[in-house]
Formats: C-alpha cells, structure tokens, sequence
C-alpha cells in the first residue's frame, strides 16, 4: 500500500495492527486486564484505565491473538518521518506521542517563538484551545503575563476543517469571545498555533480589537503553512493556503495585526530536541511547511508506482 497509514483490523480471534515504513501516522499498544489495545493517542488507554505498552514502530506489524503478540517487520527499512504537525495541533495535549509529552512539545515550541520573535506588548493570549501550551511557553519565555484574554465555548468543534467559508465564520463567532475588561487599552501577542486560511484569525483579531486592544501582535507556534498534506490530513488545496502566495508582511495585513511572526522550521525542530531541520534527513514529516513530500504523491503527479519506479530506474540508468 502506497502512503501514510496506521491500519487496525479485527477478526473473530486476532487483532492487526501496522505502521508505514515512515511511521508518519501514530499508533501505540496498551494492555489492560491480559487483554492487547490498538489506539492513536494514549489518552484513549487513560480513559478506559489501561496501561501503554509503547508505539508501534514504523514499518512494524502486530499480530495478537490469545494473548500472545507477535511483531513482524515485513517492509523495508526507513528513516521514521512522523508528522510533526500532531505536536503542534492534531494530538491532544495530554496524549503522549513518539514517547514525547504533547503538552511540554507545545510549549517548548512556545518558548523558541518568544526566542525568536519577542515583542514589546503586556499580555500574552493565546487562541484557545490549541493555542493554549505555547502562549503559556511564550510568556513564561517573555516575561510577561499569560492571560485568558478570549474566552472558548467547548460545545463548538474545530473550525479549521468545517467544509465552507460560511459555516467557518459562523463557527469562529460561535467558538470565541473576548474578555473585554481585561483587553481594553492593552498591547497583546496572540499566540496560535498555526494559520491555514486566515480565516479565524482574522476573526479572532477584529473580536480582540473590537474589544478595545490597543494593539494586536500575532505570534504562530508553526512555519508558515505553505503545502497540502497528502497524508491523512484534509487540509485545503494549495490555492487556499494564505501562505502559499504571502508573504508574512501581506499576510498581516490581511489578518489585521500590528505585527506577525512565525516559529522557524529551525526553532520547531529546537523544540522538538533536536538541533534543527537536517535538510539531508528530516526527522519528521514536515511537508506542509516546506513541501518536502517523504512518499511520492503518485495520485497528484500522475502515474502507478510502479510507473514512478520504472521511470526512475530508466533515468538512473
């Protein structure tokens, strides 16, 4: 099978479960009561009280059946790519990933962003929820103080994938209000964690200065979103991405703010404990931000795969 996939599959007496050669995709084994579990995020074995075993490795199969698990490595070998986008927003916080704390992942990177982009303001806000970890990252970094400048309804989903403009709007105005009291006459950093269309942050900034801020500092715990992912994710098409055709200084101006920074892929990678992007050997799958695809996108470019290797086997020849 050709992509990014972590597969389950259940049987009257086995259960199945494998990972990408790239491993882009997440999948961990827990155990509860003798009994084998096959989830994405280890806060679904907290929630059902069981204990994590560890990460399916990429390439790995796993076979469980009365009680026993075998492991098989029945595909080639290669570098692990894991999506380092569920760091910055697909994981929930309290999930522990590639055996990294989500939670601390996110306001590490907070931390780099104030490293990289401080600003002269007196609150720290963050766009809740997602937002939350890095602007606490951000202030503690910063000096300055965090607080719960807007206020989020948690009966409303994720408005970043709703399927239209208008029901995106509608959502964002359902999802956020400001807490006017504590914005009037002060210089923000909104902390997000990322900017897809700038739909919501354009909102989230004319709420915040209809609400009396002073003035408004956007600060973005991810590079610029600048690719479509192909791996599971439905982001827009490229066409739709604010970034793909601004750059940061039209971007603001769009968006409304005073001043717009993001986190470098340097300072994501710093905050994820390495040294920084390896431009030979990545150690994440970061394609959305430097369209740098680790599994050929055969559906987009035309052709089988086995046409691509036939192609390239004629080429190196």
């Amino acid at each position: 099978v050709e992509g990014a996939y972590s597969l389950v599959a259940l049987t009257e007496d086995t259960l199945i479960g494998a990972r990408d050669p790239y491993g882009v995709r997440p999948l961990v084994l827990g155990r509860l009561d003798g009994a084998h579990i096959l989830t994405s995020e280890t806060v679904a074995l907290d929630i059902i009280g069981a204990d994590l075993v560890r990460d399916i490795e990429p390439g790995e199969m796993v076979v469980a059946r009365n009680g026993e698990l075998t492991s098989y490595k029945p595909f080639e070998s290669r570098a692990g790519r894991f999506c380092i986008f569920e760091y910055i927003y697909f994981a929930r916080p309290d999930s522990l990933s590639q055996g990294k704390s989500v939670y601390e992942a996110r306001k590490a990177i907070g931390v780099e962003l104030a490293r990289e982009a401080p600003c002269n303001a007196e609150l720290v806000v963050p766009v809740p929820d997602s937002g939350v970890p890095a602007a606490i990252g951000y202030a503690a970094e910063a000096g300055l103080p965090f607080e719960l400048g807007i206020i989020r309804n948690h009966y409303v989903g994720r408005t970043f994938i709703e399927p239209t403009d208008q029901i995106r709007h509608l959502g964002v105005k359902l999802k956020h209000n400001a807490n006017h009291r504590l914005l009037e006459g002060k210089r923000i950093v909104l902390v997000d964690d990322s900017i897809v269309r700038g739909t919501t942050s354009t909102k989230i900034v004319e709420m915040v200065r209809s609400a009396g801020a002073a003035e408004v500092h956007m600060r973005v715990a991810s590079p610029p979103t600048t690719h479509s992912c192909f791996y599971g994710v439905d982001t827009p098409e490229r066409d739709e991405l604010l970034a793909a055709d601004m750059d940061v200084t039209r971007m603001a101006e769009l968006i409304g703010v005073d001043s717009l920074s993001f986190v470098t892929i340097d300072g994501l990678y710093r905050a994820m404990g390495e040294n920084g992007r390896n431009d030979c050997a990545p150690q994440y799958c970061d394609a959305c931000f430097t369209g740098d695809y680790p599994i050929a996108l055969s559906d987009r470019d035309g052709g089988s795969l086995p046409t691509q290797l036939s192609l390239l086997t004629e080429n190196s020849s």
